[in-house]
């Protein structure tokens, strides 16, 4: 996942970057240097993957499955 992430992150960044320059690409990069770096953005994304982890087990305990990750 981590990955495929990643390679998209780079794809769009190129086409991005390819299209309107290279001044406006890094323009775009410290917008999202600063928008990933945001202490609210990481509580949200937090607070995401805990509700995410507890569907999860939810889910695994409604199906009877208790296999390992």
């Amino acid at each position: 996942m981590a990955k495929l992430s990643f390679l998209a992150g780079f794809g769009a960044g190129y086409v991005l970057g390819a299209r309107a320059g290279r001044e406006r690409y890094e323009q775009i990069r410290r917008g999202w240097e600063r928008t990933k770096d945001d202490p609210r953005l990481q509580s949200l994304a937090g607070m995401a993957q805990a509700r995410a982890d507890d569907a999860l087990s939810s889910l695994r305990a409604r199906m009877g499955s208790d296999a390992p990750r």
